[in-house]
């Protein structure tokens, strides 16, 4: 494929309406594209598997600490998301004044903290309170990790790096409950928090190692209120930033809710799987990392509006045969049927999400960190919101799951065409 050589400093910077203007780069010692690539996936790797390899761990700590509603277990899901959403608010704007390294590394020492702590929980409650440091220290990862893609490249570069990084990253929930049921094999839930230090020291030193700092000095900002507010106020004005920032917030909450429930639907609650939970949560996440390799090849060629545009929309058709398929077997469709329908929606819904995040920061190039914190802060905290609305509405039957996802695609439809002001599948210079 051909791209921007990542072994510089961004050499383009994008105009109002996206198009490429030049800008003067520096030439930097770095890593080169694939290496590039898997430092980027493993600081987004941290995030995801914090939240898949403990769901195979959630009838241990029930047991451990007595938790009298199954359903209570989700909140480790969903607090660790409310602290990775409210500190996103941050790493953006620091970052654009201090530059990514030392703030992700501050970042990492927070993530270390909170899992520590997480270790040495003598109660449920101290656990979800650690599990909400975890959170706030992992922003740092999703945070800068999209800055450092936006230093790099823009339009559809951008939206295939993205790909290609969202295709890694996605593998990591083919994974994560295999890994978090193997620690449960060496005796304890605690081991699946050893893990994740773990993780977090391989990225420490990776990043320390070979990743330069890709904020040029010209485009750094000053760290003020005023700042801030002139940037976060460009950003919400921009209809295109919020109306995509949108779209994937109610995505995210898909994702939000069925990773919530997964555990309760696959093993204790309805198809009772057992050990193999981890392998039926694989397949469906396959489905996704599939669909962000292919979304890789055919942006480029396509654009990210036709592609993505073309996904939703099947999305939602999807999402409405599996509400039907759930109401026909009375919410207990057969295992394979519901797989079957669960990973092509999970398929299609991976066309849509790398590129909505691509479109929405594409108009903001000059403000990237502080742009992706802030949408970062609002499509993550809209997810989680209405994640937790699908799985707590949990009820032994799949039905939950499918309405949410017939509910939010609509919605996320319909934002689009607000956005797109009613000109949906079409294409431009930068999209």
């Amino acid at each position: 494929m051909t791209s921007t050589p990542v072994t510089t400093l961004r050499a383009t910077l994008p105009d109002h309406d996206g198009a490429a203007g030049s800008a003067s780069a520096a030439p930097a010692k770095g890593p080169g594209f694939g290496e590039f690539v898997g430092i980027i996936a493993l600081m987004m790797a941290v995030t995801a598997i914090s939240i898949d390899n403990l769901l195979p761990a959630f009838p241990a700590i029930q047991a451990r600490f007595g938790v009298p509603d199954a359903n209570s277990l989700q909140l480790l899901v969903y607090v660790y998301m409310i602290g990775f959403g409210a500190a996103q608010i941050f790493y953006g704007p620091l970052s654009d004044t201090y530059g990514r390294r030392p703030i992700l590394m501050a970042g990492l020492a927070i993530y270390v903290v909170g899992s520590g702590l997480a270790m040495v929980a003598p109660s449920f409650g101290w656990l979800l309170a650690a599990r909400i440091i975890q959170g706030i220290g992992a922003a740092s990862g999703r945070v800068l990790s999209t800055a450092i893609v936006r230093d790099r490249f823009a339009g559809r570069e951008m939206a295939s790096v993205m790909s290609l990084i969202m295709m890694v990253f996605l593998i990591v929930p083919m994974i994560a409950p295999a890994i978090g049921g193997a620690m449960l094999l060496l005796g304890s839930w605690v081991y699946v928090f050893v893990s994740m230090l773990a993780l977090a020291g391989i990225l420490f030193v990776w990043f320390a190692w070979r990743m330069p700092e890709t904020l040029h000095p010209e485009f750094r900002r000053p760290f003020s209120f005023r700042a801030v507010a002139q940037a976060v106020g460009l950003t919400f004005r921009n209809r295109v930033a919020v109306g995509y920032a949108t779209a994937l917030g109610l995505l995210t909450g898909c994702i939000m809710g069925y990773v919530g429930s997964a555990q309760q639907v696959f093993d204790t609650g309805l198809y009772h799987l057992g050990a193999l939970f981890p392998l039926a949560f694989g397949l469906v996440a396959g489905s996704m990392g599939a669909a962000t390799l292919v979304n890789a090849r055919l942006v480029r060629r396509l654009g990210m509006r036709p592609l993505s545009h073309a996904g939703l929309s099947l999305f939602v058709v999807v999402a409405v045969i599996q509400v039907v398929a759930g109401l026909a077997y009375h919410g207990h469709p057969p295992l394979a049927l519901f797989l079957a329908i669960l990973a092509a929606n999970q398929f299609l819904i991976s066309f849509a999400m790398p590129n909505f995040n691509a479109l929405a920061l594409q108009p903001l190039g000059e403000i990237a960190g502080t742009a992706s914190s802030f949408l970062g802060f609002y499509t993550t905290i809209l997810g989680a919101f209405c994640g937790y609305l699908i799985g707590q509405s949990f009820d032994g039957s799949v039905l939950p799951i499918g309405l949410g996802y017939a509910v939010l695609g609509a919605l996320a439809l319909a934002v689009v065409a607000w956005t797109e002001r009613g000109r949906l599948f079409r294409g431009g210079v930068s999209g």
